[in-house]
């Protein structure tokens, strides 16, 4: 099996092959972790500097990995206003997904956004979202507007991966479109919370509410 990486106009395309072993692994890493992480990664910083998106093919632990790296990727284009700490590390809570929080962790151990560490928090039906920069809620979730509501108050961004999640009150929502991880994006959602967004995020997007008629 191969993870294949699009590669912007000019740029090499790269095929990674997860079972080819690697004489070096990186830091400790198994050679397939290694490779599979490089893959998520490249396919996430891709998609938001160049644009195309992420495909996901069959297996779903793949689209899982995949929206853990755009959660990793999704905090260094987002401007967060008041209401959070503005110092100390960035804070994304997980709520009924557990897969996403353990490959989030894996994802952003020992990285930075800027010069801000990343802490990934698992929540729990009813936990307040005090404290927390990011909010990404599973689809199981039993209240998920309640917790995307009070994400709002607490100026954090909360992101979706139901149909209906802008509606319930996220910024980001997950879609697959023919296989493919894609995002919709609210603007109002994203003032409400105090957020600004980057304009290039906002130019890869799926769809961008942008309120109104």
């Amino acid at each position: 099996m191969a993870i294949l990486i699009p590669a912007a106009a000019g740029a090499v395309c790269f095929a990674l092959p997860l079972a080819q072993r690697w004489t070096r692994p990186w830091r400790g890493l198994s050679s397939a972790r290694w490779l599979l992480l490089a893959a998520y990664l490249c396919l996430a910083l891709h998609c938001l500097a160049g644009g195309a998106d992420a495909p996901v093919q069959a297996p779903a632990n793949v689209e899982r990995s995949v929206k853990a790296a755009f959660l990793y990727k999704f905090l260094g284009y987002v401007e967060f206003g008041a209401g959070v700490d503005a110092a100390g590390p960035l804070v994304v809570g997980v709520l009924d997904a557990d897969d996403i929080a353990a490959e989030l962790s894996r994802i952003t151990a020992g990285r930075q956004v800027g010069a801000r560490a990343i802490a990934v928090r698992v929540l729990h039906e009813g936990d307040p979202p005090a404290g927390l920069h990011m909010l990404f809620v599973g689809r199981e979730a039993e209240r998920p507007g309640a917790m995307l509501r009070a994400a709002q108050q607490a100026g954090a961004l909360g992101v979706t991966e139901n149909s209906d999640g802008l509606q319930q009150g996220g910024t980001i929502n997950f879609l697959l479109v023919e296989d493919r991880v894609r995002f919709e994006v609210s603007l109002p959602a994203a003032e409400k919370s105090r957020l600004k967004l980057s304009s290039r995020l906002l130019s890869v997007a799926y769809h961008v509410n942008k309120g109104g008629s």
